[in-house]
């Protein structure tokens, strides 16, 4: 099945355009990401239409729990229920320095795509499959391709007489067989990196990693920590990088998308995952997935809107995001700053205030130095994958 997925994984076919597989967006030469600067891809049946996020990676998703809202109960793979008063809940600090502290915060977690609307990765894959702005192809064209497609022969066998009777069933096992080939093939989560080396005990950091190494764990400093664990898990598997939970940064508007020129569109993550995920999730809006920060070097679009196009760019806006709001945000005709312009005023209260290093005041120093800054960005160069 893995190899039945690996062939539909490079199939342009299955677009509407004939002309993007699922590499096209998730290269293997760069950890199943983009290598492109653009912020979204364009897609669509003309390779014409802006994405509505930046493409995520698809590494190191094989251990993302499912989404839920409540407390991250270490010892349960069990979801909780999203508890009924989801939309009046408050969100406690979270320190690098002691992670678990925040552990009974009713907060969202897991799941997939920058929202958590998936679960699995069989779902995950026809989300960009049928999107409009993105593959834009249907699924009576996608069950027309693997009816007539060089692998149709080996995934009518491995779907049984159930696959070779019902079209719909076949589509669902191609689906599978597309999550069987990220799961089966190593370079999705190989863990290969300056970082692993230096867990084994194999590597040493440079003098500057080594800072910003221990900038990035101070929960006085860069406190990334606190959202991208970096140490090793009670079950001796190598960290992630992410806790899987949900945060409101407050990132700009980014004016290269067309969406993002229309004043009423706002895209506020978890809260529009459902229909009316507005009201019954409110607590939420403006949420996004904390990435897994492996590969990160790689990237070149970040944020859900791929507003940022480098790290230095994205620790600038952790860093000084209160402290000279003017470098991200614009102005409005009286010249006052327009911060969390991507952000309605009912939902503010959802930003993140209280986590280093957003809990400055604009009389504050800064949390980090230039050079401290340019030290943790080193650091984020070991997590490339080799």
């Amino acid at each position: 099945m893995a190899e039945i997925g690996k062939a539909i994984f490079y199939d342009k076919a299955l677009s509407g355009s004939g002309k993007l597989s699922c590499a096209s967006c998730h290269e293997p030469a760069n950890h199943y990401a983009p290598s492109g600067f653009s912020s979204v891809f364009l897609g669509g049946p003309h390779l014409d239409v802006q994405g509505h996020r930046a493409v995520p990676t698809l590494t190191y998703l094989e251990r993302r729990p499912n989404f839920s809202i409540g407390p991250d109960n270490p010892v349960s793979e069990a979801a909780p229920a999203i508890p009924a008063n989801a939309s009046n809940v408050s969100h406690g600090a979270k320190s690098a320095s002691n992670t678990g502290a925040s552990a009974t915060n009713i907060v969202p977690q897991g799941g997939l795509f920058w929202d958590g609307r998936a679960d699995t990765l069989q779902q995950q894959a026809t989300g960009p499959l049928y999107d409009p702005a993105e593959m834009a192809s249907t699924p009576s064209k996608a069950i027309q391709r693997i009816n007539s497609a060089p692998y149709t022969a080996a995934l009518k066998q491995m779907a049984g007489l159930t696959g070779q009777a019902s079209s719909q069933f076949l589509l669902d096992e191609a689906m599978f067989a597309l999550a069987r080939y990220q799961i089966e093939e190593p370079s999705f989560h190989s863990y290969s990196s300056k970082f692993d080396a230096w867990l084994e005990g194999k590597e040493k950091f440079t003098p500057l990693e080594r800072q910003g190494y221990l900038a990035f764990n101070d929960p006085m400093k860069g406190n990334c920590a606190a959202c991208h664990l970096d140490t090793m898990q009670s079950n001796g598997l190598a960290p992630l990088f992410t806790d899987h939970q949900y945060e409101a940064l407050g990132g700009p508007r980014n004016m290269e998308l067309q969406q993002d020129k229309t004043a009423s569109y706002y895209d506020l993550g978890v809260c529009d995952r459902q229909p009316d995920g507005r009201k019954t999730l409110s607590s939420y809006c403006g949420m996004f997935a904390t990435p897994t920060l492996r590969n990160t070097a790689t990237r070149h679009a970040f944020f859900h809107n791929g507003v940022f196009h480098s790290l230095k760019e994205v620790l600038n806006f952790y860093v000084l995001r209160d402290l000279k709001s003017a470098q991200f945000y614009p102005k409005d005709k009286n010249g006052h700053i327009k911060a969390y312009n991507d952000l309605p005023h009912q939902y503010r209260q959802n930003l993140d205030t209280t986590d280093a290093p957003f809990d400055r005041k604009p009389s504050d120093a800064p949390a980090l130095t230039e050079k401290e800054r340019e030290a943790i960005i080193a650091f984020l160069g070991t997590l490339t994958d080799r």
